[in-house]
């Protein structure tokens, strides 16, 4: 149906894998501290309040390491700070494993977030750099899996590694399990990943424009975080977060209107249909991507009684579905273009997900089973398609400004649909509590129904990206 496109040489796809190998510490770490959680609060006598913030402080940091890397791309290449952040994660984990008391701790989980941060959305830049951005949909076929797989299955398989480590040893072994996988990647990076220069030298730092999108980073995230732990968007403090953040947004776009200098993110980009609509779509992937993940587990185990073990087994179908359908669902971007094969893996998604808005406690395996399949071709279908066309028609000098964008949009969207569908949850619950698990079934159909209705916006940006059918 699609004809086969001429093949990468194996070197750029043995390149492109050392690249994704540097980041899967990071995507697993991000969640696999949540489950010591209690461990943690005991060995430091420390409070929950506190012991929080070993997992808040690395997703804000995340964000905030953003903003930056366009401009240390920009003055040092992106393979030098590739490099030396896959070390500074390296160490930060080391010293984290190593921790005496809380505060240290948390230091170095504020460091491995920046580092994280730098590590994700540099990958990105150095891909375009080596393949190009018209060929994005190609070299997603390739990477497409672990990148796609990393945000939706991180936030299950992070929690189980991090219980397997925690029963058999020392929770410190979360950390240092992060070395040996860092000297891997960077031996890899050393050897295979070419010396490039930087695409253009910045004498000017944007301070205030980089400040202004940390701000919008952190304020965004952690008020969106918040709803999703308190279950409402109406409490103070997450208002008053997310009004900071709005109100940072407003001014950066009047900073960067006005300024004489070449700002972090430069607006222009936005006058290209593909990447706006990329950024759109990313801010509603969340409802596709991690707010379901965030339900499926949960309904498992509270609704069937199943463990966590258990729970994690039955999204392997999902996982299928995604590495079947990655190799079509590259070509197809390349070929037809990304608009059609959004649409599709939204339809795909919407038919994978709206059956569970009828699901009970004693729904069939099989049944469950195929939903997931179906889910899985559909979610990577979206993804790729949002993060390979991101790049298409833009100068290569400002791949690592539009990597800023697109981690920023992908980070906060991430947030969003986690705590939107959590609230729907917890809300429902509140109104009406709930103490058998056929009961509670209903709070999580009206969560799947709404991922379902979110789900279909994504239609919107996607008649903004590229459709190589027309002629």
């Amino acid at each position: 149906m699609f004809k086969q496109t001429q093949k990468f040489p194996k070197e750029l796809v043995t390149i492109a894998w050392v690249l994704v190998l540097g980041t899967m510490a990071p995507m697993l770490d991000s969640t696999m501290v949540n489950i010591a959680i209690n461990q943690l609060g005991q060995e430091f006598q420390a409070s929950l309040g506190l012991v929080q913030w070993v997992m808040i402080s690395f997703i804000l940091a995340m964000g905030a390491a953003v903003p930056f890397s366009s401009w240390l791309v920009d003055r040092f290449s992106g393979r030098t700070i590739y490099l030396w952040s896959e070390i500074g994660f390296g160490l930060a984990s080391l010293l984290a494993g190593l921790s005496a008391n809380i505060y240290m701790l948390i230091s170095m989980r504020i460091i491995q977030g920046l580092f994280s941060g730098l590590l994700i959305t540099v990958m990105f830049t150095l891909l375009v750099e080596l393949f190009g951005g018209a060929k994005m949909g190609q070299v997603m076929s390739i990477i497409g899996v672990p990148m796609t797989l990393g945000p939706m299955l991180g936030p299950m398989l992070g929690p189980i590694f991090g219980g397997l480590i925690v029963q058999t040893s020392s929770w410190r072994w979360m950390f240092f399990v992060n070395v040996p996988i860092v000297m891997i990647a960077i031996i890899g990076l050393i050897r295979m990943v070419p010396k490039s220069s930087p695409q253009r030298r910045l004498d000017h730092f944007d301070f205030l424009g980089i400040t202004l999108l940390v701000v919008i980073a952190v304020s965004l995230i952690l008020g969106i975080t918040k709803a999703s732990m308190t279950g409402t968007f109406l409490q103070i403090a997450t208002l008053r977060l997310v009004g900071i953040g709005l109100l940072a947004s407003i001014i950066y776009v009047f900073y960067a209107l006005k300024t004489k200098y070449t700002v972090v993110l430069p607006l222009h980009l936005f006058k290209y249909h593909n990447f706006s609509g990329a950024m759109l779509g990313d801010l509603l992937a969340g409802f596709i991507t991690t707010g379901p993940m965030l339900l499926f587990p949960l309904y498992f185990q509270d609704v069937r009684g199943d463990s966590l073990i258990i729970a994690a087994i039955a999204l392997i179908p999902q996982s299928l579905g995604m590495l079947m359908a990655r190799g079509m669902i590259g070509r197809m971007i390349d070929q037809i273009g990304a608009r059609i094969v959004i649409i599709l893996g939204v339809i795909i998604t919407v038919i994978g997900t709206l059956p569970l808005v009828y699901l009970g406690q004693t729904t069939a395996s099989w049944l469950l089973m195929l939903i997931m399949f179906i889910r899985g071709i559909g979610g990577a279908g979206v993804k790729s398609a949002l993060q390979a066309d991101i790049y298409v028609g833009i100068d290569k000098i400002y791949v690592g400004a539009a990597s800023i964008g697109a981690k920023l949009f992908e980070q906060v969207g991430s947030a969003f649909g986690a705590a939107v569908l959590a609230t729907v949850v917890t809300g429902y619950t509140v109104i009406h509590p709930v103490n058998q698990p056929n009961q509670l079934i209903v709070a999580y159909q009206y969560g799947f129904l709404y991922a379902t209705i979110f789900s279909l916006l994504i239609l919107i940006p996607a008649f903004m990206m590229t459709n190589r059918m027309k002629k």
